[in-house]
């Protein structure tokens, strides 16, 4: 074992959230505005997971105001409060990327439930 698997070892998070691409999720994310802290509910379908140990993310994407964002957040922040998954998805896609392009019920994901 090389020095940078004994770090990303003690950095890993043992309760990392499960989430899939097409679920939708709500992200309850710590934010520090001063010495204050605050937690910030970001809700939205998962449009793409990467993978790789204790660098694994997943893109968050919603619309606000006409306007569709998307956030990546690495599982294994110590930022990432905990993770709802809203309603289970099962897209026949690993990415989402297509979603971009589409607006009210065609950017919809079919789900399981």
């Amino acid at each position: 074992m090389n020095i940078v698997d004994i770090i990303e070892k003690e950095n890993e998070k043992k309760d990392a959230p499960m989430v899939n691409v097409g679920d939708t999720v709500k992200v309850f994310y710590k934010i520090k505005e001063g010495e204050k802290e605050r937690i910030q509910a970001y809700e939205g379908v998962v449009i793409a997971k990467k993978n790789g140990s204790v660098r694994e993310s997943f893109t968050v994407r919603r619309v606000s105001f006409g306007v569709g964002i998307e956030r990546t957040f690495p599982v294994h922040s110590p930022l990432i409060d905990h993770v709802d998954v809203v309603r289970k998805g099962s897209p026949r896609r690993a990415k989402l990327y297509y979603v971009r392009n589409l607006t009210g019920k065609a950017a919809k994901i079919k789900g399981s439930n």
